[in-house]
């Protein structure tokens, strides 16, 4: 990171993706001559959980999340990886992605879904991490649950539901992750102007979202999204990037 610089946390990515396994170790170092201190990589299965957690050995600024793919409704699948996880909890700073997504799942499917995102939530609790939810196309069912079952400690990643859903989440002091597609998406906007700064985050969710849409996405790119959220706020770029590295870092306690 350069001296007086702003610094970020990427606190969602996939940077255990195919995608990367080229070039790495380039992204990597882009993301931290950017400023970005930290990135909170969240894996989908148990092959990716070991992934990630080889690469966290290896590179000193990536985390690890520990998610289960929301659109995998077999139950057996997400109690065999919940061992494992509770098994690697040392290695963890989050619970994630996992939640709902009604883009890709319809009819009667839904409750398994429903009921393989509670399983989470309830071993989040168990295990006294934060997190990490997707929520495509469910946003309101999302947040609902989440209320439901007393959370607090969440991270809505990419929300795309309405600002009236985000508010009520906020106020249950939940926190809302920007990725870098906000400078192409009106709703993105919609919610950044809507929600405090103090329930902002921001993510790069790479490789996709991007600021230019069919482009590989980099952790790097936070700062792109962050500079947006200050433009919206009339801020300081650097006093609200600061506001978003310290929600991060409380959240994940870094």
């Amino acid at each position: 990171m350069r001296r007086g610089g702003p610094r970020f946390i990427d606190v969602h990515c996939h940077i255990h993706d195919e995608e990367f396994d080229g070039d790495r170790d380039a992204v990597v170092e882009r993301a931290l001559m950017r400023g970005v201190e930290i990135m909170v990589t969240s894996s989908l299965s148990a092959e990716e959980l070991q992934k990630a957690i080889g690469l966290a050995e290896r590179y000193s600024c990536i985390r690890v999340a520990a998610g289960f793919n929301p659109s995998n409704t077999y139950a057996y699948e997400a109690e065999r990886l919940a061992e494992e996880v509770r098994r690697l909890k040392h290695r963890l700073v989050a619970i994630g992605e996992v939640g709902l997504d009604y883009l890709s799942i319809k009819g009667n499917e839904r409750e398994k879904q429903r009921s393989i995102f509670n399983f989470w939530i309830d071993v989040a609790s168990e295990m006294d991490l934060p997190i990490i939810v997707h929520s495509r196309s469910a946003g309101k069912y999302a947040v609902e649950m989440l209320v439901e079952e007393g959370c607090s400690r969440v991270l809505m990643h990419a929300f795309d539901g309405s600002s009236g859903w985000a508010l009520k989440g906020a106020s249950k002091g939940f926190f809302f992750s920007v990725p870098p597609s906000i400078v192409r998406s009106q709703q993105k906007v919609k919610l950044a102007r809507a929600l405090p700064l103090d329930n902002l985050m921001v993510e790069s969710d790479a490789p996709v979202l991007a600021p230019q849409r069919e482009e590989r996405n980099e952790p790097s790119n936070v700062a792109v999204a962050a500079a947006k959220i200050a433009e919206l706020k009339r801020k300081d770029p650097l006093e609200v990037s600061e506001v978003l590295y310290l929600n991060a870092k409380d959240f994940f306690k870094l």
